[in-house]
């Protein structure tokens, strides 16, 4: 078979035989091509890439000044591509198989101080509909952690403001259930009591957080909120990222000592290796605290 069609063949097993995502597919793909290329250029073919072939190619993505992230990637897509031309008999031994996986250097999740989360809180002008909308969304996300993916799908009934809790359904739909504090159930309360019945002026709308056209909120809207909201913070703007209060309200659970697996629980990692990162911030934290307080830090 020629390379473009074993490539082919390779990413369509991946997609409805291993269920991987359309994202993944695209990303696999770019990288197998620019290797069929590598090796087209070299005089040779895919089903007969050396380790050195392997190890050349890796190198030439270096020296392009790709990520190490980028890079781990690449050797991910080639090594699942010649397992399976391995599985189906195309070759008998991967040349990827002595090749190890680089290990990637964790980098901290940037978070807010209180102080920081508090200003962004206070910005909202709550005496209009949209600005106790936008009050309760950034206070709902602050006391659970949601992601805004999640956020911005919570359905009417996915809220419990009796018991003071909400149904969230993260990566592959699966739901857990997080409490709400008392200041977010606060203002979800007059949200959906005083501005959301004006937001919708009598439009229907199953979705919790809606739009003053009267639509679901979605990532790119609440995205401009958060932005404006931490510009009138005065919060400088390069901290401000996709996850920032969903890292600070990890951090911040476990600076004030709440144990781990109810963090990952409320976060809904299936690994708490993942929720572990925020213990590196906060051990950080102690040890400059100490330093600058202690008389002998």
């Amino acid at each position: 078979m020629e390379g473009q069609e074993l490539i082919d063949s390779f990413l369509d097993y991946i997609v409805v035989e291993k269920g991987l995502a359309e994202n993944t597919r695209a990303s696999y793909c770019r990288d197998l091509l620019r290797f069929n290329a590598y090796i087209v250029q070299k005089g040779a073919v895919l089903e007969a890439a050396s380790p050195e072939d392997i190890s050349g190619f890796l190198k030439c993505l270096k020296e392009a000044g790709l990520s190490v992230g980028s890079y781990t990637r690449g050797l991910i897509a080639l090594r699942s591509f010649y397992k399976f031309l391995v599985k189906k008999g195309h070759i008998k031994l991967s040349p990827c198989i002595a090749i190890d996986i680089p290990k990637a250097v964790k980098k901290l999740p940037e978070f807010l101080k209180f102080e920081e989360v508090e200003k962004l809180l206070s910005t909202p002008k709550t005496d209009k509909p949209l600005g106790a909308r936008d009050k309760a969304m950034i206070e709902v996300l602050y006391a659970t952690g949601l992601r805004v993916s999640e956020l911005v799908t919570l359905k009417l009934n996915d809220l419990n403001l009796q018991a003071g809790y909400l149904t969230a359904f993260g990566k592959g739909s699966k739901e857990r259930i997080v409490p709400l504090g008392e200041a977010a159930l606060i203002w979800l309360k007059r949200y959906m009591d005083e501005a959301r019945p004006v937001i919708l002026k009598k439009r229907q709308n199953k979705f919790l957080f809606v739009t003053a056209r009267g639509t679901r909120m979605t990532r790119q809207n609440f995205w401009v909120i958060i932005k404006r909201a931490a510009v009138d913070a005065k919060i400088d703007k390069q901290k401000i990222k996709p996850h920032i209060i969903r890292h600070s309200f990890a951090t911040h659970l476990l600076e004030g000592g709440a144990d781990l697996r109810l963090v990952q629980a409320m976060l809904g990692h299936a690994d708490i290796s993942t929720t572990q990162i925020y213990t590196h911030i906060t051990n950080e934290r102690l040890k400059n605290l100490h330093k600058s307080k202690h008389p002998r830090g």
